[in-house]
């Protein structure tokens, strides 16, 4: 039989219970028990069994993160810095990978196995924070929500984002613009379109729909799109892309139909990403902290997994600023 709490508790002189709450660093304990505990537990080389702590404290100090698009570069960048906070608070965190978010089952996320769960990939018509709700399972989104009140997000300003990139093309004299948005059920997608919409008509400047293309935030949509686009009369001058990977994807679109960039054709992304900086990119985009986006979300889960939140919501909202590279310039 290996040391267990009890031994600790005879060596120490206390109560099982007190030398559970004494590593935890409980401050029900007074630090003389605390250091007494301590000293005893290294003598016998106990080591807290997290099965237990599990059972006495109801808590797994486990955190779920649900992704559904692996292939895309961007959440790399944020789940690294996810993992490291989370870590450093406390928890492990545990990666779930599925097509969409209907397809995670109930029961992997309801089965007492997490104290809360990260949404990062949520769009707005998911019913999966509905039943995460039901169940009293605390919950924050990453980079999107549901664009509903009473959400617990970590989110960027995108609808200022997409203000910023309007107002650049404008000044650079771009009348026949175009954009290559995220698909109509993300917030991410709706924001960044909004304030690029409303920049624009405050300048006179219109987005006709048939300069329009709406996807999934990934290289084949910029890809796709991009021919259409300049089958257009007249063609577009400027195209504003949903993110960095979905302007990659037009910009080897343009390469590939003989259009220069940005002689031709001004392409701006939208999150700079690492690789936005690149030489073979240098993409003109849109910067937010991607760190900070995932670390403000990890603490604000911890936050409300021990009740420390507003019931009615909280919404963290990251700045933007206007990063100038290599694809943009003025219309001709």
């Amino acid at each position: 039989m290996g040391i267990t709490s009890h031994d600790v508790a005879r060596l120490a002189e206390v109560s099982q219970p007190t030398v559970s709450r004494a590593l935890r660093d409980d401050p029900r304990v007074s630090e003389a028990t605390r250091e007494k505990v301590r000293r005893a537990a290294q003598a016998l080389n106990y080591v807290p069994s997290e099965a237990g702590r599990t059972l006495s404290t109801r808590a797994t100090r486990r955190v779920g993160v649900i992704v559904t698009d692996l292939t895309n570069p961007f959440y790399p960048h944020v789940i690294a810095p996810l993992h490291d906070e989370l870590s450093g608070l406390g928890y492990r965190m545990m990666l779930i990978t599925e097509r969409s978010d209907e397809a995670v089952a109930e029961e992997k996320l309801l089965d007492q196995s997490m104290d809360g769960v990260v949404l990062a990939t949520a769009t707005t018509d998911s019913r999966l924070p509905a039943q995460l709700e039901r169940r009293g399972m605390p919950y924050v989104f990453l980079n999107r929500d549901t664009g509903r009140a009473g959400d617990f997000a970590s989110v960027v300003d995108n609808e200022g984002g997409g203000r910023l990139v309007a107002r650049e093309l404008v000044a650079l004299g771009h009348r026949h613009v175009a954009g290559v948005f995220g698909a109509a059920n993300t917030t991410t997608g709706r924001e960044r379109e909004l304030g690029f919409r409303l920049a624009l008509a405050e300048a006179g400047v219109g987005l006709a729909e048939d300069r329009v293309v709406r996807g999934a935030f990934e290289y084949n949509t910029g890809y796709r799109a991009l021919p259409a686009l300049l089958a257009a009369d007249p063609a577009p001058t400027a195209v504003f892309c949903g993110n960095d990977v979905v302007a990659i994807g037009v910009l080897n679109a343009a390469l590939a139909a003989g259009v220069k960039v940005p002689d031709d054709l001004t392409v701006v992304g939208f999150d700079d990403l690492p690789m936005a900086a690149w030489e073979v990119f240098r993409l003109t985009t849109v910067r937010h902290d991607l760190g900070e986006l995932s670390r403000q979300a990890a603490r604000l889960l911890v936050r409300r997994i021990a009740g420390e939140v507003d019931p009615g919501g909280e919404r963290l909202v990251l700045p933007t600023e206007f990063v100038p590279r290599a694809t943009h310039a003025r219309a001709h």
